[in-house]
């Protein structure tokens, strides 16, 4: 038994950055980059990328990135990390312009069908009559299988321009900063930028219910999406990748590695409904009993008193800050997106965050005589110490 585990580690080790596990061409590994990215991108976009990064606490230049993208939502995540045992963090996730075809994987050419499944970048490609594009590794081994053995299509992209027959299409804008961020990993080593397509959010409900009504006589559906859940699933559960294999048949084998650590998955919001970033709690203005602290009101005070003392010390001489943070409180009692509004600074108020999410929970407020959620405010002042020399 523990010479199986140390091999599942290993295993999990060496594949745990590509996309694919099976057999590549020798030659995807030499894709080519331009040198001269900085004048291919615009500046400021340059600036934006790498300022966005920095302030949500990446390093750079990143090293690794995954794309996943979804079709019913029209979503493109990107996720970044810079060690490869670590999990990934999400970083942004832009708008597809459009999708072409119906649900369902790609089978042959000519079908308008944006491809489903397990991918790679394969190309980069500067001079696209699409302004910037990023090839795709379609049809891959699982593709071969499955596919019209003559004339399975091919050319699938992630590009700019705003139009598809196939492709994922982005905007002008938004494709500078993919491909930007897609050359600086490549360049950092990243051989395999994998890319994972799938039809939909698997555990957003909305989204399922509106998938399965809109495919409901394509029974083989079922069968092709078990390993994308499956792999879908991991990450939720880990942001780490899973191994993709392909078996003889063309089908998807998932590996997962049964040592990663678990992790809370992140909540969706669809943005053309939740305007509200705490809209996904559906807090309740009006409550019959406000939450109180879990282990009473003397110990919520010792709590902020610590915390704000701890804070003030590290404020420069005669410096006070006053801040305001919201969050909210959710039916279980955890407190929930937590962010300042008013006053302190981005390191400042970072910790802050972190510290009421992590250590603050509260009996729930009561309406009607159930648990339900609602939103708090809590001010802090802080004032730097005196230097009493």
């Amino acid at each position: 038994m523990l010479l199986i585990k140390t091999q599942l580690r290993l295993f999990f080790l060496l594949f745990a950055i590509p996309a694919f596990t099976v057999a590549q061409p020798a030659e995807d590994n030499n894709i080519p980059v331009s040198t001269k990215i900085n004048t291919i991108i615009p500046r400021k976009t340059i600036d934006t990328i790498q300022k966005e990064l920095v302030k949500k606490g990446f390093d750079w230049p990143v090293r690794y990135i995954y794309l996943r993208a979804f079709k019913l939502e029209k979503q493109l995540e990107v996720w970044v990390k810079n060690d490869p045992v670590e999990p990934f963090r999400h970083f942004k996730s832009y708008k597809v312009c459009a999708t072409s075809g119906t649900f369902g994987p790609k089978r042959k050419e000519g079908d308008k069908q944006i491809p489903e499944g397990f991918y790679y970048i394969n190309e980069f490609k500067p001079n696209s009559n699409y302004h910037l594009a990023l090839g795709l590794n379609y049809p891959n081994p699982a593709d071969q299988k499955k596919s019209d053995p003559v004339k399975p299509g091919g050319d699938i992209y992630i590009h700019g321009n705003c139009v598809t027959i196939g492709c994922l299409p982005m905007t002008d804008a938004i494709i500078d900063e993919l491909y930007y961020l897609a050359s600086v990993a490549k360049n950092e080593g990243q051989d395999f930028i994998p890319v994972h397509i799938y039809p939909y959010r698997f555990d957003y409900q909305k989204s399922a219910t509106n998938y399965k009504q809109k495919t409901a006589d394509k029974k083989d559906l079922e069968f092709f999406n078990r390993p994308l859940q499956e792999a879908y699933d991991f990450f939720e559960d880990t942001h780490q990748l899973p191994a993709i294999l392909v078996n003889g048949k063309g089908d998807y084998l998932v590996a997962k590695n049964p040592d990663a650590p678990k992790v809370e998955r992140l909540k969706f919001i669809d943005p053309d409904e939740k305007k509200d970033p705490y809209a996904v709690w559906a807090p309740e203005e009006k409550v019959d009993q406000v939450p109180s602290f879990k282990t009473g009101n003397a110990a919520l005070q010792k709590w902020l008193f610590r915390l704000t003392n701890e804070l003030s010390a590290g404020l420069p001489e005669n410096t006070s800050i006053s801040v305001q943070v919201q969050f909210v409180v959710d039916k279980e009692g955890n407190t929930r997106m937590p962010k300042v509004i008013k006053g302190g600074t981005y390191e400042l108020n970072k910790i802050i965050e972190e510290r009421f999410e992590k250590e603050l929970t509260w009996l729930p407020a009561i309406k009607g005589g159930l648990p339900v959620a609602t939103k708090m405010i809590q001010n802090l002042n802080l004032v730097a110490p005196e230097d009493l020399d």
